[in-house]
């Protein structure tokens, strides 16, 4: 049997007065996850444990089929995994964004998380030059995608709390700054960056181009490396992570699974979608699993943008998941999940830990389970709710 999961990052979502007391899931035209509905077994599944954050790193891990409660140890370790980092039982990895942040009177705001989603060349030339101005035997800075880089602290801190920046879109940033111990060290590095990055190259031709420039890092999301059972041992089977997103690509590598990577996989919402699903289909030609993560619905999400979400949300049914249903027949016995890893509301910018809407249809079955619609409310109707990391024992039929 081919296994196939379809993830659309945070697109399940409340309703809106705007939508006609819809959600955007509901708005939206998906034809193709609503067959899946009617046609296939659908619910809520709870991914984000109780007492752990609403991140997408505790959320796939859920939806891959591990425990996060006994496995998570903060998101950075994953994108780390996923950059080729090889990190030391005492290293500490920090996601690094490349953010925009905006004065006001005595105080600084994040104007955005993403820098004005700041190409993979910009933020690579900015990453080198803390490598050469701050890069020592302690720290390492390593360039990822887009705004989304990396900090290694060798031997470093790992008690401290932080802030994703998609959080405080908007807010002054002083209250969420780093705290507890080792806390004044990952502020001197950020009020450092924004020195260096006030008159760098990068950012002057942003200005000239009137875009957003990076003026700071900010660092978040830490951890050490986590210990998880390999995918195969652990459901027998062989699989592939296709992601434009280093901690979706790193929780693959973590559990042995093959990275496939696709040209034009941008993470947002001009990603190449049909790109996505054709590789998945190549890939079930010699593997048993394939896990396609579409990044697009979150940042739109994040950005505020309900246009661009309920866009993301049709691309997604569109060119993946139609093509996945269209293309997985000449497997014969195949099963396909479809779910969010979390809620992003788009009036709040950022996650929350309810339950999401997942479906799961059976190639050849029409037996569904009383869903008229792929949706947070008709998923609710069927009464079924379980734990996000019991939908791969569901999709194995365990």
């Amino acid at each position: 049997m081919k296994v196939i999961i379809l993830l659309g990052d945070g697109m399940s979502d409340v309703v809106y007065s705007e939508l006609d007391n819809r959600s955007p899931l509901q708005a939206a035209y998906t034809p193709n996850m609503d067959f899946m509905a009617r046609n296939g077994r659908a619910g809520l599944a709870r991914t984000v444990p109780d007492g752990l954050p609403p991140g997408s790193d505790v959320a796939n891990l859920s939806v891959f089929g591990y425990d996060p409660r006994t496995c998570y140890t903060g998101r950075s370790p994953l994108e780390a995994l996923s950059m080729g980092v090889a990190l030391g039982p005492d290293d500490v990895a920090f996601r690094m964004n490349l953010v925009t942040l905006r004065p006001s009177g005595t105080s600084l705001y994040m104007q955005d998380f993403s820098a004005g989603h700041i190409s993979t060349e910009e933020g690579r030339a900015l990453v080198a030059t803390l490598q050469q101005e701050l890069g020592s035997a302690e720290f390492d800075f390593h360039p990822g995608v887009g705004y989304r880089h990396l900090m290694v602290w060798r031997g470093g801190r790992d008690g401290m709390k932080g802030t994703p920046p998609h959080d405080i879109t908007g807010k002054p940033i002083l209250n969420y700054l780093p705290q507890g111990e080792g806390a004044d060290t990952l502020i001197n590095i950020m009020n450092s960056c924004q020195m260096l990055f006030h008159d760098h190259p990068v950012n002057r031709r942003r200005k000239e181009q009137s875009k957003l420039p990076a003026n700071s890092c900010w660092l978040w999301g830490h951890g050490k490396t986590p210990r998880m059972a390999p995918f195969a041992e652990r459901y027998g089977m062989k699989g592939a992570v296709i992601s434009a997103v280093d901690l979706i690509k790193g929780i693959g590598v973590c559990g042995g699974l093959d990275v496939i990577n696709v040209e034009g996989a941008t993470g947002y919402i001009d990603t190449n979608y049909l790109g996505k699903a054709q590789a998945a289909l190549a890939a079930l030609e010699d593997h048993d699993f394939v896990y396609v993560h579409v990044e697009a619905p979150d940042e739109a999400s994040h950005a505020g943008r309900m246009d661009h979400k309920i866009q993301a949300i049709e691309d997604f049914d569109r060119q993946v998941v139609g093509t996945v249903l269209e293309g997985a027949g000449k497997f014969g016995d195949y099963a396909l999940l479809c779910c969010p890893d979390h809620p992003t509301p788009v009036k709040l910018m950022t996650h929350t830990s309810d339950p999401v809407p997942f479906v799961i249809y059976r190639g050849g079955e029409g037996n569904g389970n009383g869903a008229a619609s792929y949706d947070e409310q008709q998923a609710a109707a069927t009464g079924l709710l379980v734990d996000g990391f019991r939908l791969m024992e569901m999709l194995l039929n365990r």
